[in-house]
Formats: C-alpha cells, structure tokens, sequence
C-alpha cells in the first residue's frame, strides 16, 4: 500500500523526474550490477519521509539501503528537492494564486538524535540534539523559504536568511511586504532588518498575552503541524545539512502539492482527480 495516495504521488514523480539528469553508465568494462531505477529508489524515500524509519526497515530486495543512501545524498547535492518545490509553487501560483503581500515566519524544534551538522542543543529538550527550522508561509500557509540550523540558535537571527530563501523559491515579491510574527522577534533590531528589506511589519509584543495578539501568523503554525506530520521531519536522524534540506523541501512540496490538490479539485477537472476531500 503506497505511504501517499496515487494523485498525489504521480504528479510529484513526474515533476521530480524531469528534474533528474540523465545517468550515464561510465563502467569501462559494463559488467556491474544494474542501477536501481530512479523510481523505486524514489518510493522508498517516500516512505523513509513518511514514516521516520531508517532505511534499512525499508530496504527490499531491489533497493539497498546503501542504494538509498547514495541516491539522496546525490539528489540533495543536486538541489533537486529545492527545484521541485519551486516548480510546485509556480504550478500553484498559476492555477490558485500565492498571496504575497502577507508573509509569517517561524521557527520549530524537532529531534535531531544522531546529531549532525545541522543539529544542536535543544533547549526544549534537556539539551539534547535537536534541528530548528525557520519556515516562511504565504497568507494562506503555503511553505516557501525554508532554513534550517542548531535548535539552540535563535528565531530573530534566521529571519532575513528565511525571507531570503522565500524570494529566491518564488522569484520575487510584491513592493508592499507585510511580514507577521511572534513575539520571539520583538526587537529593535528585527525591526531595522525588515525595514531595510522595504517590508512592513506586525509583530506581537512582548508581555502582552498571546491569543490577545494571534494576528495573521497562525497560519505558519499550521504548516508546521503539517510538516511535523513527515516522521522523518519530527525525529530526524540525517547528519549531512544538504539531505537535511533535501528531506524538509521535499515535505514542502508535498504540502504545497497537497493544498493545490484541495483547491483546484472545486475549479478543475483532470484524470486521476480524487474523490474524497482527506489527502492523507
């Protein structure tokens, strides 16, 4: 049984493979065993994503996990997962339209066991490993820019390098940027960086309750959650930085697939159109 339900799946592959260069066999003598289709290898990432397991619980008999293994570390190298979440964005923008003018940012601890260079003391967790990452969403929730660092670093300084990775997944944004957060970012300092960037910004004030001033950030709350629902995301046992990204752009173009998906299926018909509203 597929960990994603086929209307989704089939279009992420399809996306993910024209991406893919072609493989070239350099073997002098060609007497080696043969490569592993880049599809099945992609199913079984899929899964690993998905359920949070180490690859070996998902090896088979076609696919390794040192297969695994090698695939996606030669898929993060490329930026492969970056590219397919941008081609997902722009498929959305297209079809439903990206509200730009209203930006959230925040930042989520998850697990980080095996440690790494993305990992650090989590200070939610007895100072155990653990990976922070900054997500900036649209209006709606849509992830755009993702960053990723130790659990210890501070939201505020992530903030301009998140904004920054947004602009470069979307290509630019409107002249008038209205950025939402919360009040971990309440300084002067926050402040003079989104001026100095052009944006606006409303802020939640330190001292001053929390649902008195919930404003139009909780929408990054919730793509959060989303993200959190990839096990592969809530206890993550990557070390590289590279696969890391990989494995957190992928999950957002699974989000962002997912909510175009929901969407469009009241505006639009195609085959393979799914007939429930759950998109699991």
């Amino acid at each position: 049984m597929p960990v994603l339900p086929s209307c989704l799946l089939e279009p992420l592959w399809d996306q993910f493979a024209t991406l893919l260069p072609e493989h070239v066999d350099s073997h002098p003598l060609g007497c080696h065993n043969p490569r592993i289709a880049d599809r099945v290898v992609f199913d079984h990432v899929i899964a690993a994503l998905v359920h949070g397991s180490g690859y070996e619980r998902f090896a088979t008999p076609g696919c390794s996990d040192r297969t695994i293994r090698r695939r996606v570390a030669y898929w993060a190298q490329l930026g492969i997962a970056g590219q397919l979440h941008a081609l997902v964005l722009e498929a959305y923008d297209r079809m439903i339209g990206l509200e730009l003018r209203e930006l959230s940012v925040d930042g989520c601890i998850t697990k980080a066991p095996c440690g790494g260079e993305a990992a650090g003391r989590s200070p939610a967790d007895r100072g155990k490993q653990g990976l922070k990452r900054s997500v900036a969403t649209e209006a709606r929730g849509i992830p755009l820019g993702i960053v990723s660092a130790g659990a210890s670093r501070h939201d505020s300084p992530l903030l301009v390098p998140t904004l920054e990775a947004a602009k470069e997944q979307v290509g630019s944004l409107p002249d008038q940027v209205n950025v939402n957060l919360n009040r971990g970012y309440d300084s002067h300092k926050t402040r003079a960086a989104l001026s100095e960037l052009g944006f606006t910004d409303e802020i939640a004030r330190k001292g001053v309750p929390a649902p008195i001033q919930a404003g139009k950030r909780w929408v990054v709350e919730r793509s959060h959650a989303w993200m959190n629902g990839f096990g592969k995301l809530r206890r993550c046992t990557e070390k590289r930085s590279r696969v890391v990204d990989f494995y957190l752009y992928l999950s957002a173009a699974i989000v962002t697939l997912r909510m175009l998906i929901r969407r469009a299926t009241p505006l639009y018909r195609w085959d393979g159109r799914p007939t429930t509203k759950r998109l699991k």
